[in-house]
């Protein structure tokens, strides 16, 4: 499975993402990820800067599940894939740390990444697209605008 422009594209939009990952003794936990982006054909990678659950619950079980939305547009993605923490030893470490310090501006450190190959895609569509089909993209900019006040 690769990422599609429509994807990246909901990448560069999202101010943040949404990880679950699961314990070995399946107890969730969902964490906000502030700096990520896309990798190569079918990675998502994200900085770990504080999260020590999150890279507990991988080394244990490498199911994951990232969402994100334009929170405007109210559109995006649920991906379900495989995760695996890199680390500085790792060949690709130096690749994926200058995407992300590029985020960063080098003042949020981190010393592992997390990285995501996809399995599964899926849109997310707010309600109000599906009950009132003629919404438009402009229409619900407008709405979400006045509900959150900017």
């Amino acid at each position: 499975m690769e990422l599609t422009q429509e994807i990246k594209d909901a990448i560069d939009k999202s101010v943040l993402c949404w990880l679950a990952t699961v314990s070995d003794a399946n107890v969730p936990n969902v964490s906000p990820k502030e700096i990520f982006n896309y990798f190569g054909k079918d990675r998502i990678i994200m900085a770990n800067i504080a999260s020590p659950q999150t890279v507990r619950n991988i080394s244990q079980n490498e199911n994951v599940c990232i969402s994100f939305v334009d929170i405007l547009v109210q559109k995006g993605f649920q991906i379900k894939g495989k995760a695996r923490i890199i680390t500085k030893h790792d060949a690709d470490y130096l690749e994926m740390e200058k995407v992300l310090i590029e985020m960063t501006g080098g003042d949020f450190p981190f010393s592992t990444i997390t990285e995501i190959t996809l399995n599964h895609v899926k849109p997310i569509i707010a309600p109000k697209y599906i009950l009132y089909p003629e919404t438009t993209e402009d229409q619900q900019i407008e709405s979400a605008r006045k509900a959150y006040g900017f």
